[in-house]
């Protein structure tokens, strides 16, 4: 391996030079970003609107065009999914990555041009190797192959000419044609849209192959590694994969499952590489293994821009760019990009923990939000559900809010719900039941997980003592004015000190 490792290294040693250069100089790179990208959309219907070809300053980018939300593109993106060309980027587009939804739709639609893919999705997989072989010259991970758990849904066909599903898929689909000699298992599988069938067969397919490194979101490759050990009567992963190396993980939050990964990868050796890679776009790698933060890439094809939180909802928020940016400041991002979106609101917050270079950590969505198993469930999709659940079951909410209950090695994850009743329903259970299919009505993503109890175990509902939650406010100096209850928690903090004071008579 020293000698494949040697080659690799001089392979990477250009691209390892550019990412040092984007460190030091992140105002030059991504000026050039923008006006390339402008330059490149001048004669799209979005460009001639704003008349990109006269843009000659950042700050004229940011008069003329507005920020916006998925909402205010939908009507736009699905022309171009009918097939209307140079719209908001030039030629095509035929891929479209499918992902939860808004408060207007139940999925949103992500356009996926060539330039996206090339420039910035794969040379984001790129990347990561690059910058783990230069961390770990001594690497055996190249000696074997790589697993991808992508999503559960396959690519659909929407009309003659393009295609959704989600953004895993989409890669996957489109990977080149050698990555198959390293990358396990093949594309029939990889693809299969049944998530049950498909674990069975990933088993099959993996449990022979000298697995070095995996590549997903923690929930789901949970539920696969307790499958495999199930099937195989295996106590752990090293078991069947003694020299699994590296897991690529994102999408969520890996600290609840941190413990359970060491207890089922029993390795000093083994290693964790957080990715920020949203179907929007590939943002951020973790390329220091003692810190947490991510650098930000800055030459994908995205220019990016930070709107402080206090700026949030705002007609006409103030937009940042790299060069002004604040250390340990909650900050929207908002990006422009070589796959059609223009000041486009992410709906994820950052902070920065260091400039030059620039690396972020996620701090959290726009919303609150749940999102413990890539469920991405948002307030409008639980006030569907509690107003859907209420009215077929004859109840009355007072107040209510949600939170995650993790995984375990005995138990799968769910969501609880600590509701308070002005009108209790006359079937608890019931009410439970059409919560819990409004939610999957809803939201695609927290139907995926739900597939056969799979990922996500129906919903626990708790139901509150009278005037919990006033207490609760009382509690915290939060009575009157503004003041509320949050709707969902991404954490148990809320949650945790709710049970307790539920408790107290």
């Amino acid at each position: 391996m020293p000698i494949l490792n040697s080659i690799i290294s001089l392979v990477n040693i250009r691209r390892l030079s550019q990412i040092d250069h984007f460190k030091s100089n992140p105002e030059e790179v991504q000026y050039e970003q923008l006006f390339d990208l402008i330059k490149k959309a001048k004669d799209t219907e979005i460009g001639k609107y704003y008349d990109f070809g006269s843009i000659k300053r950042v700050k004229d980018f940011q008069e003329r065009v507005p920020v916006q939300k998925y909402e205010q593109m939908d009507t736009v993106i699905d022309k171009i999914r009918h097939g209307d060309r140079n719209v908001l980027w030039p030629g095509e587009i035929k891929w479209f990555a499918k992902s939860s939804g808004t408060t207007s739709s139940k999925s949103k639609f992500i356009p996926v041009s060539k330039e996206a893919l090339e420039d910035c999705h794969f040379r984001g997989g790129k990347d990561v190797l690059a910058i783990y072989n230069n961390l770990y010259p001594d690497t055996e991970m190249f000696s074997g192959k790589g697993l991808t758990l992508g999503g559960s849904q396959e690519l659909n066909q929407y009309n003659r000419d393009s295609f959704y599903g989600d953004l895993s898929a989409i890669l996957i689909g489109n990977l080149p044609f050698w990555v198959n000699f390293i990358r396990t298992p093949d594309q029939s599988i990889a693809l299969m849209d049944k998530w049950e069938e498909k674990l069975i067969k990933m088993t099959e397919a993996t449990m022979a192959e000298n697995v070095t490194s995996l590549t997903g979101v923690p929930s789901w490759f949970m539920v696969l590694i307790k499958h495999m050990l199930q099937f195989s009567g295996k106590d752990n992963i090293l078991e069947i994969w003694p020299n699994l190396e590296l897991f690529i993980h994102g999408g969520i939050n890996f600290g609840p499952y941190r413990e359970q990964y060491k207890k089922i990868i029993p390795s000093d050796n083994m290693r964790y590489m957080e990715t920020y890679n949203a179907s929007e776009g590939f943002f951020a790698i973790q390329d220091d293994p003692n810190d947490s933060a991510m650098l930000l890439m800055l030459d994908y094809g995205i220019f990016y821009e930070f709107i402080p939180m206090e700026e949030w909802g705002k007609d006409y928020p103030k937009a940042l760019t790299i060069d002004e940016v604040e250390l340990n400041t909650n900050y929207a991002i908002v990006i422009s990009t070589n796959g059609g979106l223009w000041r486009y609101v992410v709906g994820d917050t950052v902070q920065f923990t260091s400039t030059r270079p620039h690396k972020i950590l996620i701090t959290g969505r726009t919303k609150h939000f749940i999102n413990a198993f890539g469920e991405e469930l948002i307030v409008d999709n639980s006030n569907k559900a509690i107003d859907h659940a209420c009215k077929q079951t004859g109840a009355i909410i007072k107040e209510y809010t949600a939170a995650p209950m993790y995984m375990s090695t005995e138990e799968k994850g769910k969501h609880q719900w600590m509701i308070e009743f002005e009108k209790e329903p006359n079937d608890l259970a019931k009410f439970s039941i059409e919560l819990d299919n409004k939610l999957q009505a809803v939201n695609s993503d927290y139907e995926a997980k739900r597939y056969k109890n799979i990922t996500l175990e129906s919903p626990k509902i708790d139901v509150a003592r009278k005037n919990l939650f006033f207490d609760w406010l009382k509690k915290h100096n939060k009575l009157g004015g503004q003041n509320k209850v949050p709707r969902l928690s991404n954490n148990r903090d809320l949650m945790e000190e709710l049970v307790a004071i539920n408790q107290k008579l």
